[in-house]
């Protein structure tokens, strides 16, 4: 993933191994079309987050919701241009090497260090992703299978449920992350995109349908005290930044990205926004972290859940290829590394194992590398790109993100982790 010919651009060429910038439908030679780069960003932004909406505007009340998701939209399409800006303005330098990236992007900015921290985010924020899918998949099968009233902390053989169907998925997991390329993985990734679909469409049908009925009493804002906790779960929600830069590479009419951009983050907004306003509609006050499970246990709602599940199983190997990009370039020379990549997925796998709850998971992530991915970085980078030609309006509003982004970041990952710990006590 570096400039020129390096030794482990090299290497990843020469075994074919997955780069960062690996377009997740496999390689292609022909760019790709104004409406086939739009269906790309929505796949890149639309992930197991939005299941976790509806319990946020429940918390943040449905007017905040709304606005929260319209900001840091509006918000995430510019700091996403930022990175395009940048790429563009140094590549258009003489003897400029390829910008195929984020990470070579922080190398041609802050070198090494750059590459670093960009590194470090991608694989924190990816693997955190796929610790949330490992939590959604279990803590759904264990209210689908253990769940009852009567006994609402049953037991497997003197384990939680949880832990067991988190175990249970392991060795299949093993098998699927040792599958080298993204291009073997492309079938699956097909499936599990039309079962999200289809599940998130049944489950806004069911939403109108119970709210029609039931109509409780909804909160149109719930104070400043859950606005980082919102702010977190959207910006989790939106995180697709490491993928901006290989997408702008292959579409055929570089000068329409902006707008095509534009386009898909605003019809994403529309269904987070929709999504999330539907399911606590349908509930309100009763709306849970994972708004399937409100749902109860019926045919119909098992099958939606069951969906899923499965979705989010067969997406997980393909969040988790950033990481084992990284990891294998830095540590085994961008040779394929069988033994690492089960490393990864069993610490995945123990970390989804001490995270309670899946909303609290995810505004955590969103309020700590989620926003130094999605805001700090690309504005110190559109920064330093740029220092010699900003003008103050500019330059005020890159010196903001950074510094709001990191205030952000400090304050927000430590009032959710102290949610988080209260309730583990």
């Amino acid at each position: 993933m570096g400039f020129k010919t390096n030794e482990a651009s090299s290497s990843s060429h020469i075994l074919k191994i997955p780069r960062e910038d690996t377009p997740l439908m496999g390689k292609t030679q022909k760019l790709s079309s104004p409406s086939k780069t739009f269906a790309n960003i929505f796949m890149s932004l639309v992930g197991a987050g939005v299941l976790g909406l509806p319990y946020t505007f429940k918390r943040t009340g449905w007017v905040m919701g709304f606005l929260l998701i319209i900001s840091v939209a509006v918000l995430t399409y510019y700091c996403m241009m930022l990175l395009v800006y940048s790429r563009r303005k140094l590549e258009s330098q003489c003897e400029a090497p390829k910008i195929s990236s984020f990470g070579d992007l922080g190398f041609a900015v802050c070198g090494p260090i750059g590459r670093f921290a960009v590194d470090s985010m991608i694989v924190l924020s990816q693997a955190c992703f796929s610790v949330g899918y490992m939590i959604f998949i279990a803590n759904t099968l264990a209210y689908l299978f253990n769940y009852s009233i009567t006994q609402p902390e049953s037991k497997i053989f003197g384990f939680s449920p949880k832990s067991v169907y988190i175990w249970s998925c392991l060795p299949f997991q093993l098998g699927l992350n040792s599958i080298p390329t993204l291009t073997l993985l492309a079938p699956l990734s097909i499936f599990a995109e039309i079962v999200d679909l289809g599940a998130l469409g049944v489950v806004m049908v069911e939403d109108v349908m119970i709210c029609i009925k039931n109509r409780p009493n909804l909160e149109m804002f719930g104070g400043f005290s859950v606005l980082f906790y919102g702010v977190g779960v959207a910006v989790y929600a939106f995180e697709g930044m490491s993928m901006i830069l290989p997408l702008e590479s292959e579409i055929r009419d570089k000068e329409k990205f902006g707008k095509i951009l534009g386009l898909s983050v605003a019809f994403v907004a529309l269904v987070y926004g929709t999504f999330g306003a539907l399911g606590y509609f349908a509930f309100g006050e009763e709306t849970k972290d994972i708004i399937t499970t409100n749902f109860g246990q019926g045919l119909l709602s098992s099958l939606v859940q069951l969906g899923l599940c499965i979705d989010l199983f067969f997406a997980f190997p393909l969040m988790m290829n950033p990481v084992y990009e990284v990891m294998e370039r830095r540590f085994c020379e961008g040779s394929y590394c069988l033994w690492l990549r089960w490393l990864v997925v069993l610490a995945v796998s123990f970390v989804a194992l001490m995270v309670p709850n899946f909303a609290d998971f995810m505004s955590l992530v969103g309020s700590s590398v989620c926003v130094v991915l999605g805001f700090v970085l690309p504005s110190l980078f559109h920064l330093i790109a740029f220092k010699n030609e900003l003008g103050w309006c500019s330059l005020f509003l890159d010196a903001a993100f950074i510094v709001m982004g990191t205030v952000f970041a400090v304050y927000g990952t430590s009032s959710t982790l102290i949610k988080i710990f209260a309730k583990m006590a």
